[in-house]
């Protein structure tokens, strides 16, 4: 195929998680492309909405984000409402003013660790970037270029030892596999046969970067 239609069709026939929402998480380590993914799949979701785990993250809290994202997110849409929240600037190192989420059929989460356990009893699917930690550190490295060495080597530290604690491919609905030519989508580990769950074809689509 040549995009990502058919994903979108079974993420659409899934059960609400979050109150009138499908909450889909994309997870997978730094720089295994995740951002590039979620958008394409926003897309192929006429538009669904993206809340970036790096907004609500921060220097001193590079993982510690599960209290917002519950009470400034998740709540509100359980309940059918708005959501607000407060990015954060990685330049600035402050919050900014607050943004506004709708309660929308489909809402994507994505960034490192939006397959964590607290997080996993509201998604209804998480969706994995199937790329292995070192070249997924590597290509972040080279994307953010030297200026930002001193950041990667504390993250990839903080990555693991979040991961190892509390992993997230274990869990994961549907594994994402980039390839030249665009994207495979094959059933994860948690994958078990449902009414509503097709996963077994791959989905491609034009090459990211």
């Amino acid at each position: 195929m040549d995009d990502l239609t058919a994903l979108a069709r079974t993420l659409r026939a899934a059960p609400p998680s979050c109150g009138p929402v499908r909450l889909i998480a994309v997870d997978g380590h730094a720089g295994s492309g995740k951002s590039t993914f979620a958008d394409r799949l926003a897309a192929a979701l006429d538009g669904a909405p993206v809340v970036r785990l790096d907004d609500l993250a921060s220097h001193r809290r590079l993982f510690a984000w599960t209290e917002r994202l519950t009470e400034q997110i998740v709540e509100p849409l359980s309940r059918g409402a708005y959501a607000r929240y407060r990015a954060y600037d990685w330049t600035t190192r402050r919050f900014d003013a607050p943004r506004v989420l709708p309660p929308a059929p489909v809402v994507v989460i994505e960034g490192v660790g939006a397959g964590r356990r607290a997080l996993r009893p509201h998604l209804a699917r998480l969706c994995w970037m199937d790329r292995g930690d070192e070249e997924s550190w590597r290509r972040g490295r080279r994307r953010d270029g030297p200026a930002q060495a001193g950041f990667w080597d504390g993250w990839t530290v903080a990555e693991a030892r979040h991961f190892t604690s509390d992993p997230s491919r274990p869990f994961a609905d549907a594994l994402i596999r980039e390839e030249p030519t665009g994207y495979e989508v094959v059933p994860g580990p948690a994958a078990a046969p449902r009414k509503d769950q097709t996963l077994t074809q791959g989905d491609r689509l034009g090459p990211s970067h």
